[in-house]
């Protein structure tokens, strides 16, 4: 009984008002658990009334079944340990696998990838901010985007960090990649830019849970895996992660492609 699992899809009939409503739940799952429904929809600006359809909207019979769902998949996010690869049968592990995928799709809103295209069309310069295992992804999002023709950074240790993040513009477009969204470089960071009134668009890339990254994004976008080890090294997927940068530029191509100088006709 997962809530993301029930709400997956009802996530694509949402509207823009609901899409907030979901954002905001995604974002307190943690808090949404122990209220009472008029609490919740005194926190959103809506009436029981609007935030009740919302729930049915997305999957649930009730705000009572909505609250203990959330409960549930709260709890497990915080005991479950994750099997090793094959300590289970393949094919379980396979369907795992695939539903990760899936599910870090069907949860972006088309909104957020219209928001996140909207300022590739300006054609920004384009910064990517990652550590661990995550840089190895970014690396080959790095190759994409920059064969798009985009003006891409993307500095791959701390120190480069450093120096970059002073050179990144009102007018840039930030990519963060962080999964457990608390890393304490980025969010200084992040705080850096408020407090120079140079701040980017902020595009955050973490857990499907409430953290402080994508708290102070502008579009946070949610992305599902199976944390593995071994040999003391995390070796967990980051397929989610590129399938979402990769939608959000073939995105921009459908959109864009045909009428984009960046782009060169062959």
């Amino acid at each position: 009984m997962n809530f993301f699992e029930i709400v997956n899809a009802h996530i694509s009939s949402l509207t823009k008002s609901e899409q907030a409503l979901f954002d905001y739940v995604v974002k307190n799952m943690d808090q949404v658990k122990n209220q009472s429904i008029r609490e919740v929809a005194a926190e959103t600006f809506v009436s029981t009334a609007t935030f009740l359809r919302f729930v049915k909207k997305i999957g649930f019979t009730g705000f009572s079944e909505f609250t203990t769902v959330i409960k549930y998949t709260v709890l497990n996010n915080q005991t479950a340990t994750k099997p090793m690869p094959f300590t289970v049968q393949q094919r379980d592990y396979r369907e795992e696998y695939l539903k990760n995928i899936t599910e870090s799709v069907r949860v972006i809103s088309p909104t957020k990838i219209n928001e996140i295209v909207s300022h590739l069309a300006t054609h920004p310069n384009v910064y990517l901010f990652a550590k661990g295992i995550s840089k190895y992804a970014t690396e080959y999002i790095y190759y994409l985007y920059s064969m798009a023709g985009f003006s891409v950074t993307y500095p791959k240790d701390y120190e480069f960090r450093q120096v970059t993040m002073k050179q990144v513009q009102k007018d840039d477009l930030v990519f963060i990649i962080s999964y457990d969204g608390q890393n304490s470089e980025f969010l200084e960071m992040m705080h850096s830019f408020e407090a120079s009134h140079q701040r980017p668009f902020i595009v955050s890339i973490t857990e499907a849970d409430n953290n402080t990254i994508q708290n102070l994004s502008d579009v946070n976008l949610y992305v599902f895996t199976d944390q593995v080890t071994v040999n003391q090294t995390e070796i967990s997927s980051q397929i989610s992660t590129i399938a979402l940068l990769e939608l959000v530029l073939y995105q921009y191509i459908e959109d864009y492609g045909k009428r984009d100088f960046n782009f060169i006709k062959q």
